[in-house]
């Protein structure tokens, strides 16, 4: 029997692919501390951060969507707070972290067209 006809209950993980290439990018981003690349890194994050939280909404998951909510005005390029050293580092990673086990743990049942 074809997996897309059977009867079962298909789970997907919109949130693993954007949670991944964030995570990428916040590891990376103490290697650049200013200029382009920074910036770069801001919205790519911030964007990245937004996506998450509206695939976590969709998903039931809503308090992901606070968590990326925050982290996209955290790393927001437009207005950045211009935090610095160790604890911006440690946000970094900590901010990894959460887009990592996002996107781990949400999913939602594929809807066949």
């Amino acid at each position: 029997m074809d997996d897309m006809t059977s009867s079962a209950s298909q789970m997907q993980r919109n949130v693993l692919a954007p949670g991944l290439l964030a995570a990428i990018a916040l590891f990376l981003a103490p290697l650049f501390p200013d200029g382009a690349v920074a910036t770069v890194i801001l919205y790519l994050v911030a964007i990245l951060a937004v996506i998450v939280a509206w695939f976590a909404f969709q998903a039931g998951q809503w308090w992901w969507s606070i968590v990326f909510i925050a982290i996209a005005v955290v790393w927001n390029p437009i207005f950045p707070f211009g935090f610095s050293g160790w604890v911006w580092v440690v946000a970094h990673f900590v901010a990894a972290l959460a887009f990592i086990t996002a996107g781990a743990l949400v999913k939602n049942e594929r809807t066949t067209p």
